[in-house]
């Protein structure tokens, strides 16, 4: 069975505002207890398009056995960071700047599963793809 990671965003409007706090929750389901090494939590963006993949991170947390109580990595985990200026979500004929939220476990026998929730930063509509 595949894990179920869900993420969930707090005052989620059509975009956030630069300098808004963004709050996260997420749990991880469908895995079994003591089964996993470590979880990290991160809110990044990425590029897509013409000419070189980009990426920048703007949080970051990892999380082993050790640092929760009874070792248990699945339980529900919040995070607060307040949004930077930039660089603003952008949809454009050749270059797209996507922002998410991404959770990524890795279990002890060396597999690993990551999932994002997009969400746009700053106030545009985005045209085309998502």
């Amino acid at each position: 069975m595949e894990p179920l990671i869900s993420i969930q965003l707090f005052d989620h409007l059509p975009a956030y505002r630069p300098g808004q706090i963004l709050k996260c929750d997420y749990q991880i389901d469908a895995v079994e207890a003591g089964s996993l090494q470590a979880v990290e939590a991160s809110v990044l963006w990425y590029t897509e398009g013409k000419g070189d993949q980009d990426m920048g991170v703007h949080y970051f947390e990892r999380r082993v056995a050790a640092d929760v109580e009874d070792g248990d990595l699945r339980v529900l985990r919040s995070f607060r960071t307040p949004l930077p200026n930039s660089p603003l979500s952008y949809a454009g004929q050749l270059l797209y700047i996507h922002w998410c939220v991404r959770v990524r476990i890795f279990f002890r026998q060396g597999k690993e599963a990551c999932f994002d929730h997009p969400f746009r930063l700053g106030n545009l509509t985005l045209r085309g793809r998502r």
